[in-house]
């Protein structure tokens, strides 16, 4: 994935991706906090997620 690719996605927020995990916004915030899920800290403060990203989390922890 290029600069460029991660420029033109639209990033998702916590609410979003609590909303796709099916958890609590202050979860995905834990977890970020914690290093276990991968963010961007913008320079506003607001933490977004790559939406690319969060699939590859997801199927690493992914039990077979």
């Amino acid at each position: 994935m290029t600069t460029d690719d991660i420029r033109h996605t639209t990033m998702l927020s916590a609410r979003d991706v609590a909303d796709r995990l099916g958890v609590s916004t202050e979860t995905v915030l834990r977890w970020t906090r914690r290093g276990e899920l991968p963010a961007v800290r913008l320079p506003g403060g607001s933490i977004r997620f790559h939406p690319d990203k969060l699939d590859a989390w997801l199927q690493e922890r992914t039990t077979r």
